[in-house]
């Protein structure tokens, strides 16, 4: 009896000790690591200077910086947040301007795409707003959580997580889910009104990360959107000095973002990636592309016009017939003012579109069943404006985004943290496009197949050197009959992925 007694005491105490020895090991294991996504709107990567963002600069320093990141084309905002929060391109994801045209919701005009009341309208008009799986609904279904926070408009901020997908969404204009609206408010106190510079709008989005989002939400991933500089070089123009204050106010915040997270101890299991969603470029406002196109048009049944002009995409709202987009086309080559000219691509793939002197769909990677038969986009130059930055088109307004010159599809790409390499630089081409596959990446998570972007593997602590990968640089080119346009895109390729660096053309 008493052998019998001691050998239950004997397997208690292992046990009991086995038991001990795995809490303690859990409470020493280190922490899983987070993610947060810092996107600067309109962020040139000019702006990131000693004397402009101190802060900014020495978080590339510290990780890794990537030359050759790119904005999706149409280098616009919610076109940029939907390849962010899908990992694709919009021939995937389907959102394919700032303004769109989706029939079944307004058949006689295009959708301000940073209205998320519109957003909703198509999404319960589509039955679907993003046309693929976004990051936050993968994630959700691994058991994690992805909070998005914005400072920018109601439509970007929720295309960042449209589904709300085991997390949550924090704006100035609406918190998703409802219920935790009150919350919010009582946190963060009232929505301040836009300003240029918008700083107390960006504080708050900064401060309901620091605060809802870690202490409570813990998301796995954080989509942050910061509105400067682009809102206030939109209305002021690309180095004024209010444009160059917004700047080192958001490298102020910045810096507080990463002066909290070490407070809390969290910066060693933090990785920060900051990019942006376009570039900027001065505008001169010569092209008029809605009254171009106009004369063009026939009357509906109901006297409207049968063509539809949402920024860039010349809708017909019948049948496009393809000697009415030729003569469009045609005409629209003529002009001056207009860049790069895009249709679907021709009989048997590549480059070509479907009319003389255009560039495929495919190029741009925006062929999906929402597009529309013309896409064109501004023409550009070198110029400098009268603070020195180079980049000009001919766009409306101050300054602004959305054409395929470098200057706005060049943007910047940095990052920093126990997964990203330390004191590197990238030449490798990336996009928007490929954050999302990235962080599933490093989260052990399978990327969907309907995320085309690439992962960076060789900015990761454990992928190959960025100097390894082999980048190759094409040209594509592309004339009328005549020759009196030609037009050529520039491409950079790496890892079987290319990526448009700009298109150029010349009238000679």
């Amino acid at each position: 009896m008493t052998s019998l007694a001691s050998a239950r005491r004997f397997v208690v105490t292992a046990v009991l000790t086995i038991a001990a020895a795995a809490v303690t090991a859990c409470a020493q294991a280190p922490p899983r690591a987070t993610h947060l996504v810092i996107v600067v709107d309109g962020l040139r990567p000019e702006y990131i200077t000693p004397d402009l963002m101190p802060r900014l600069l020495r978080l590339g320093r510290r990780g890794v910086v990537f030359n050759a990141h790119h904005s999706v084309y149409p280098t616009v905002t919610r076109v940029n947040a939907s390849a962010l929060s899908t990992g694709a391109y919009p021939e995937t994801h389907g959102l394919l301007g700032n303004t769109v045209y989706i029939p079944s919701v307004n058949p006689t005009r295009g959708l301000d795409t940073g209205s998320r009341a519109n957003l909703d309208a198509i999404a319960q008009a589509e039955k679907t707003l993003l046309t693929t799986v976004s990051l936050g609904e993968t994630l959700q279904r691994a058991g994690r959580k992805v909070l998005a926070v914005g400072a920018g408009t109601s439509g970007a901020a929720l295309l960042l997580n449209h589904t709300v997908a085991g997390g949550a969404v924090i704006h100035q204009e609406f918190t998703l889910p409802q219920d935790l609206a009150a919350h919010v408010v009582e946190k963060l106190g009232a929505p301040p009104p836009a300003a240029r510079p918008n700083a107390a709008r960006n504080r708050r989005a900064v401060d309901a990360y620091l605060t809802i989002g870690l202490d409570e939400i813990r998301p796995d991933v954080t989509f942050m959107w910061i509105s400067d500089p682009d809102t206030t070089a939109h209305e002021l123009g690309i180095g004024t000095a209010t444009t160059r204050a917004s700047l080192a106010l958001v490298d102020a915040e910045i810096g507080r973002i990463q002066d909290t997270l070490a407070s809390k101890g969290l910066l060693d299991r933090t990785n920060l990636i900051v990019t942006s969603d376009h570039g900027f470029s001065t505008h001169t406002g010569t092209l008029k592309l809605a009254e171009f196109v106009a004369p063009f048009a026939r009357p509906m049944a109901d006297g409207s016009p049968d063509i539809v002009v949402a920024e860039g995409a010349i809708h017909f709202r019948a049948a496009a017939e393809d000697s009415r987009v030729a003569a469009i086309v045609a005409a629209l080559q003529k002009r001056p003012e207009v860049g790069a000219i895009f249709t679907r691509g021709a009989t048997g793939g590549g480059v070509r579109g479907t009319v003389p002197g255009t560039l495929s769909f495919d190029v741009v990677r925006w062929n999906h069943p929402r597009s529309a038969p013309i896409l064109v986009a501004a023409n550009w130059n070198r110029d400098r404006n009268e603070a020195g930055y180079e980049g000009a088109s001919t766009q409306s307004g101050v300054a602004g985004h959305g054409t395929s010159s470098p200057h706005d599809i060049h943007i910047p790409l940095m990052a920093a943290g126990p997964d990203f390499r330390e004191q590197a630089v990238s030449e490798a081409p990336t996009s928007n496009a490929d954050i999302a596959p990235t962080l599933l990446r490093v989260l052990g998570i399978a990327a969907p197949k309907e995320m085309t972007g690439r992962v960076i593997e060789e900015g990761l602590r454990r992928g190959p050197a960025p100097a390894s990968l082999r980048v190759t640089r094409t040209t594509e080119t592309v004339s009328t009959p005549d020759g009196s346009y030609v037009l050529t895109g520039h491409f950079t390729v790496a890892s079987g992925h290319r990526y448009l660096d700009y298109t150029e053309v010349k009238r000679p």
